[in-house]
């Protein structure tokens, strides 16, 4: 690495340079953190402890919790450092780090959401064989086979990024070390990197998204042919939180990763990149406790037992 660069640090530039806005947005990226971890922990905590939580859909859903707190923890923690103590500089190593569990984490919850799918298709096209298909053996493969498809992918991308030569301008016009961001400073031809970017990103999302697209369009015609109202409600119901999980993540994963270099607008990734890297891990928790009658059951359950373990 040290014989290919002249760069041992990189500066990244952060969202702003407002004296007047750093203490606000510290207190803002602060609390939008706490949330993440208290929503996502809280999650996998909910899970674990509730014996009627332990199915196919809520294995995925406290993995899921698990990468949103991994891939909000790769970059927020640097971003609040950023506005509090002034602290932009971030070394070659830990930028390629910051890069790497990124990516990985990013890419195990495309999958992870797949895999979703791919559960609630099982789930309401074929409910009589459910138990036989997702069993604990198939979706514990899913699962790696998911963790290994994102450490993978963030190889790649990671590896490819870091050979590339950085000789000149260390200024990172981001707020972490994101990929197409630390590119675009190389000093040496990046030409093939950005096609192996847009095309193993665009691999993985779309293969991703074909299999929620033919899970999904099973399901609809399954639940078009439903004469019972209650399960036609069910059947929406059990699908809207994965949906709406779906809707914000892939969103603003292809407006990110799949336009070429020229398109970029700097300051236009940077808000993007803000919903994907942290509101996106905050908003997860909330979407599927707060359409989820389960969950909220199990909440009260656990709030009750608490309370009455303290005498209240």
């Amino acid at each position: 690495m040290k014989n290919s660069t002249e760069v041992t640090e990189f500066i990244l530039l952060g969202l702003t340079n407002d004296p007047d806005l750093q203490v606000p947005l510290f207190v803002i990226f602060t609390l939008i953190y706490l949330i993440t971890l208290v929503g996502n922990l809280g999650m996998i905590v909910l899970i674990l402890l509730d014996s009627r939580l332990h199915t196919p859909m809520y294995f995925f859903l406290s993995n899921l919790s698990l990468v949103d707190f991994g891939y909000s923890s790769a970059v927020t923690p640097k971003v609040m450092a950023g506005f509090l103590m002034g602290d932009k500089v971030i070394s070659y190593n830990a930028c390629a780090a910051q890069m790497f569990f990124f990516a990985a984490f990013a890419t195990v919850e495309s999958f992870l959401l797949a895999s979703m799918a791919y559960d609630r298709y099982a789930a309401v096209c074929k409910p009589l064989h459910y138990t036989t298909t997702m069993t604990t053996s198939m979706c514990v493969r899913l699962a790696i086979g998911c963790y290994v498809c994102g450490f993978l992918n963030a190889s790649i991308h990671t590896g490819d990024t870091f050979t590339l030569s950085f000789c000149e301008s260390n200024l990172v016009h981001h707020f972490f070390c994101d990929i197409p961001a630390v590119m675009v400073l190389s000093c040496s031809g990046r030409h093939v990197s950005e096609l192996v970017l847009v095309y193993v990103v665009g691999f993985n999302i779309f293969f991703a998204l074909l299999v929620i697209l033919i899970s999904y369009t099973f399901i609809f015609l399954t639940i078009l042919k439903m004469h019972s109202s209650a399960g036609y409600q069910k059947a929406l119901s059990t699908c809207a939180s994965h949906l709406t999980a779906v809707s914000i993540f892939y969103g603003t994963a292809i407006f990110m990763y799949l336009q070429p270099s020229s398109s970029h607008s700097m300051d236009t990734d940077k808000i993007t990149s803000v919903f994907y890297a942290m509101i996106i891990p905050m908003l997860n928790p909330m979407v599927y406790s707060l359409r989820n009658k389960e969950v909220k059951r199990a909440l009260m359950k656990v709030a009750l037992e608490a309370k009455l373990s303290l005498g209240l």
